[in-house]
């Protein structure tokens, strides 16, 4: 997004669920605001980056290459029979909490949805979302350790337990103290190959890495990282002593997917980590609504992602679910409209 370069709350996006209610009324005050955020200087076509003119319908039309261009094609909503004050809804609630996430059914509950596979699919498209194209890598004091995700199970610990999964979470260490931004991977397994895939994707060259000594990290030097490794067989100290960043993490990160969840999701399980590090990297945010701006903001960046590519299996259930019984979107409110705000900056 170019311009605006300054965000202000209360002009470029809501401080509040009540200002988000007086903004969002309806689909034409939630398309302008997602044709603001997608085209901020002016419609500029994703086909030849040409310049176009509004059609009758609502669309655009290119000016180089004659394309009908529509608001939400491209972005994850296209395709939606959904309202779009729904999304905003929903969006607002996947950010409004620092750690916490939002469960298909406490969505489902919350915006008294008609079903709950509803629900699940737009939390998984926003998650989708979640990473930003381009995103700086970790600089600095990086610690990286690996943590099993999957609750108590049978079998022997640490990482030749069975039944679970392995992440690798990796943080940045302030001075004098401190934690900075993260990252959290699902990897198939702990080898060299893998985990020295994942510092070159997550860490910007020449930062120095903490880790265990564990044998899969001995490579990091050789593609240049600084690296400091701790034998943890040999130390009096425990394993978060030495590494207390990665430690912390993980175990917020795991809290966090049982008190919103009541469990450890085992599909999709990367998403999961992609929206906790959202929220975790934006905890300073001077306002909770900057977040909601963020994630519709990559949302109309973002690829769509349809309900088929979602689902691991088209078997057919015990118990098909429910459809919904009446329409999807919440309740409609009685408020005053404010003449986008937004617009008039």
């Amino acid at each position: 997004m170019v311009c605006p370069p300054q965000l202000t709350g209360g002009v470029h996006y809501p401080r509040s669920l009540d200002e988000l209610l007086v903004w969002f009324p309806d689909d034409v005050e939630c398309a302008d605001y997602l044709e603001w955020l997608r085209w901020p200087c002016g419609f500029v076509c994703p086909w030849c980056a040409s310049s176009g003119w509004k059609t009758v319908k609502g669309n655009w039309a290119c000016g180089g290459c004659h394309r009908r261009v529509s608001l939400t094609s491209g972005t994850i909503f296209e395709g939606t029979r959904l309202p779009l004050k729904t999304w905003f809804a929903t969006a607002w609630h996947m950010t409004h909490s620092k750690t916490a996430g939002m469960s298909a059914k406490g969505l489902k509950r919350e915006l008294e949805l008609g079903s709950y596979q509803t629900a699940w699919t737009m939390l998984h498209k926003f998650r989708s979302a979640m990473v930003r194209p381009g995103r700086e890598l970790l600089v600095g004091d990086v610690e990286v350790d690996e943590t099993l995700v999957g609750g108590s199970k049978a079998g022997p610990p640490g990482r030749g337990a069975a039944g679970k999964t392995l992440v690798v979470v990796a943080v940045e260490t302030l001075i004098p103290k401190g934690f900075g931004r993260a990252r959290l991977k699902v990897i198939p397994d702990g080898s060299g190959e893998t985990l020295t895939r994942f510092v070159i994707e997550a860490i910007e060259p020449g930062a120095t890495v903490y880790t265990d000594g564990w044998r899969a990290y001995r490579g990091l030097t050789e593609v240049g990282y600084s690296h400091v490794r701790f034998n943890l067989s040999a130390s009096e100290e425990k394993a978060h002593v030495l590494l207390p960043a990665v430690h912390r993490v993980a175990s917020l990160f795991k809290r966090s997917l049982l008190n919103s969840y009541q469990q450890y999701p085992k599909l999709h399980l990367q998403s999961y980590c992609d929206e906790w590090v959202f929220r975790f990297n934006r905890r300073h945010s001077r306002a909770r609504g900057m977040l909601f701006f963020r994630l519709l903001e990559l949302a109309v960046q973002a690829k769509p992602l349809p309900y088929k590519d979602l689902i691991h299996s088209r078997r057919s259930r015990r118990i098909p679910p429910i459809p919904p019984s009446s329409d999807s979107s919440p309740k409609e409110i009685q408020i005053n409209v404010v003449n986008r705000p937004w617009r008039r900056a």
